[in-house]
C-alpha cells in the first residue's frame, strides 16, 4: 500500500511527496481508517514504528479551518523533546495547511505560553503539568475539545503524571474521540482506558518484546564500567561505521562521568542529554546529535521514549537495564523506518540476570562477542561499583559488650544531674506523700 491509496487531501499527499515518504507502516496502514471513523483507540505498536503520523494523518485530514481561540485538538506527551518532536511533525504535515500549532512544556518562561494560548491555537502539544499549570491560571479552555491524543502513555504514568492526566481527562468534554497509543500495555494503562474510553477499538502491530527484525543485536559480557568504556572509545574510533551513535546510560552520575570520558577523546563530537540538564541544553545537545554536528549522544531512558532521530547507525546500551522492556525502547531508535541499525547490550556480572529476563521478553538469545584483543580490561572501579563498608553482626559478642572505641568516662562526666540543690534538700525535708490526703502528716512528724 501506499499513501496515495490513503483517503488523504492534496494538501497532506504534498507534503508526504516533500517528505519523500512513499508508503505507510503497519500502525499507520491499520490507524487511518480506525481514527477516520470517529471511534476511540488504542494502539500498541514497538518504538520507531511511526506511531506520531498514524495519529497526525487522519487528526490533519479531518481538521477544518476555523479562526475560533479555543484548540480543537490537543496532544499530551510525556517529555519536552517529544513536545518539540511532535509540533515539528505537524508543521512538515501542514506544510500546505492553514492550521495554528503551539507547544507547551516545562522549563521555560510561562508567561510566553499563556499569551501564545490566548491568541488562539488549533492544536495543543503538551506536558501534562505544565498544561495543568495553564488550565489553573485559565489561559486555555477545553470546551472545543472534539480530539484528545495520549501518546507514550506508560511513561507519563512512570514520570508521576498520573493526578495531572486525571485532572484535565475530568475537564474534557465528554464526546470527545479519545486516541491513545503506547509501546506498552500495563495494568494502570487499561484502568486508564477503562475508565476514559468509549469501547475503543484496539490495533496491536507487534507483541510487546518482538524486536525489530531490521536490528542486529550484539552483546559483550565486561567485568566493570572502565573496561566498557575502553571498548566503547576503542569501538568509536572507527568514525565510517560508528557515524552515529545513541549511548544509553540508566543513571545521570553515570552518563555525566561518561560523557567526561568520551569527550576527552572525541572532543566537539561528543553530547550529551538528561533530566539534570537546562532546557535549552538538552534541546541543543539533540539537535546538535540529530543534524550532525555531533556523532556521539548520551542520554538516560527518558529520552529513550519517542524521540524521532534521524538515521542512528547503533544503539549502545551502556548497562543491561533491569527493566527488560527498557531495552526495547533503546535499540528501537536505530533501525527507524525499515532501515538496517545495529544495537550493542554492554553486561557485567552483576548484570547477567537483567540479559536473562532480555532474552526470555524477546524469546531469543543475543549474540555475544569477545572483547577485542586491542581493548584494555580495567582493574579500577569506580565509586558507585566498590562494595559498601557493612558492619557485620557476630552473634558469639555479647550485646553490651563495648567496642574498641569505647573509653571510661572522667570523674567529671560521671555526675548525673539531679536537679538543683534546693529542690534536693526540699524533697528531703518533705518526703513525698503515700497519698493526697496525707499532705500534712510529714509537717507534723516533723513537730514530734
Amino acid at each position: 500500500m501506499s499513501f496515495q491509496d490513503l483517503n488523504l487531501n492534496t494538501p497532506l499527499r504534498n507534503a508526504l511527496e516533500d517528505l519523500d515518504f512513499q508508503s505507510p507502516t503497519p500502525i499507520q496502514e491499520q490507524a487511518f481508517p480506525a481514527i477516520m471513523s470517529g471511534r476511540d483507540v488504542v494502539g500498541i505498536a514497538q518504538t520507531g514504528t511511526g506511531k506520531t503520523f498514524a495519529y497526525l494523518l487522519p487528526l490533519l485530514r479531518m481538521l477544518k479551518y476555523s479562526e475560533q481561540k479555543n484548540p480543537r485538538i490537543l496532544i499530551l506527551v510525556p517529555t519536552r523533546e517529544l513536545v518539540v518532536q511532535v509540533v515539528e511533525e505537524i508543521e512538515k504535515l501542514a506544510k500546505y495547511i492553514n492550521l495554528r500549532v503551539s507547544g507547551v512544556y516545562g522549563g521555560v518562561n510561562i508567561n510566553t505560553q499563556h499569551q501564545s494560548l490566548m491568541q488562539g491555537q488549533d492544536i495543543v502539544v503538551a506536558t501534562p503539568r505544565r498544561l495543568y499549570d495553564l488550565v489553573l491560571r485559565r489561559a486555555i479552555q477545553f470546551k472545543s475539545i472534539q480530539k484528545l491524543v495520549i501518546d507514550e502513555v506508560d511513561v507519563m504514568l512512570d514520570l508521576g503524571f498520573k493526578f495531572q492526566v486525571n485532572n484535565i481527562l475530568e475537564l474534557l468534554p465528554s464526546n470527545r474521540q479519545s486516541i491513545m497509543f503506547s509501546a506498552t500495555m500495563t495494568e494502570i494503562v487499561e484502568t486508564m482506558i477503562d475508565a476514559n474510553f468509549k469501547s475503543p477499538e484496539k490495533i496491536s502491530v507487534a507483541v510487546s518484546g518482538t524486536p525489530l527484525e531490521n536490528i542486529e543485536q550484539r552483546g559483550y559480557k565486561l567485568p566493570n564500567f572502565n573496561t566498557k568504556a575502553n571498548l566503547l572509545k576503542y569501538l568509536l574510533s572507527d568514525k565510517e561505521t560508528y557515524n552515529k551513535v545513541l549511548i544509553f546510560v540508566g543513571d545521570k552520575r553515570l552518563a555525566d562521568r561518561l560523557y567526561e570520558i568520551l569527550s576527552k577523546k572525541f572532543p566537539q563530537e561528543s553530547s550529551l542529554v538528561h533530566t539534570g540538564k537546562s532546557q535549552n541544553y538538552r534541546l541543543k545537545s539533540v539537535n546538535d546529535f540529530d543534524e550532525g554536528h555531533s556523532r556521539i549522544l548520551i542520554a538516560t531512558d527518558v529520552m529513550a521514549r519517542g524521540l524521532d532521530l534521524d538515521k542512528v547507525s547503533h544503539a549502545v546500551n551502556f548497562d543491561t537495564p533491569n527493566y527488560a522492556e527498557n531495552y526495547m525502547h533503546r535499540i528501537g531508535r536505530t533501525g527507524r523506518a525499515e532501515r538496517k541499525g545495529i544495537s550493542l547490550l554492554l553486561t557485567t556480572p552483576k548484570e547477567e540476570e537483567f540479559l536473562e529476563n532480555i532474552e526470555s521478553l524477546m524469546e531469543m538469545e543475543v549474540k555475544q562477542y569477545d572483547l577485542p584483543a586491542e581493548v584494555e580490561i580495567s582493574n579500577e572501579l569506580i565509586p558507585e561499583e566498590k562494595p559498601r563498608a557493612i558492619e557485620i553482626n557476630n552473634p558469639n559478642s555479647a550485646a553490651d559488650e563495648a567496642g574498641p572505641a569505647f573509653h571510661e568516662k572522667k570523674e567529671k562526666n560521671k555526675k548525673v544531674n539531679l536537679g538543683g540543690s534546693y529542690r534536693r534538700e526540699i524533697a528531703k525535708k518533705y518526703k513525698k506523700p503515700k497519698t493526697r490526703g496525707d499532705k500534712h502528716a510529714n509537717r507534723n512528724k516533723k513537730k514530734r
